[in-house]
């Protein structure tokens, strides 16, 4: 009975540990036009479920010309929704400073059961957040 009940938690273990390397990976997304405007987010999900974001924009005569934005926190995900939370203890200080509480993004991918010959990206999308320039934000997986 022992090893029945250590078997199926290996298991379970090991499907719940490759759901999460589905949505782990990097994450870009880069708008602007070349030497005038630029801006560009890269979030990187990493599989021990924390994650990594950075803003960076690059606006000519704007005040400040350049602005860096940067949070950090843990992730999880039930289904194809990613659920973003930040620690006020730990993973806010001067350079992290985006506040990711609350935030959810939904990812999307090209369906195994889609045999067709059009292409999808395999992407983020944020819908609900308090960041309010980061709302309908699509981020695609490098």
């Amino acid at each position: 009975m022992k090893n029945i009940v250590t078997t199926l938690l290996l298991i379970s273990n090991l499907i719940l540990f490759a759901q999460s390397n589905q949505f782990s990976g990097e994450y870009t997304r880069s708008l602007g036009e070349e030497g005038k405007h630029n801006i560009e987010y890269k979030l990187t999900l990493n599989p021990d479920g924390t994650f990594l974001f950075h803003s960076y924009s690059k606006i000519q005569g704007g005040i400040p010309p350049e602005v860096n934005k940067y949070g950090k926190g843990k992730w999880s995900s039930i289904d194809n929704l990613i659920t973003f939370s930040a620690n006020k203890e730990g993973d806010f200080d001067e350079q992290y400073t985006l506040d990711f509480n609350k935030t959810t993004a939904r990812f999307t991918t090209k369906s195994s059961r889609d045999k067709s010959d059009r292409t999808i990206k395999t992407k983020l999308t944020f819908f609900d957040t308090k960041i309010f320039w980061l709302e309908k934000l699509n981020v695609f997986k490098v």
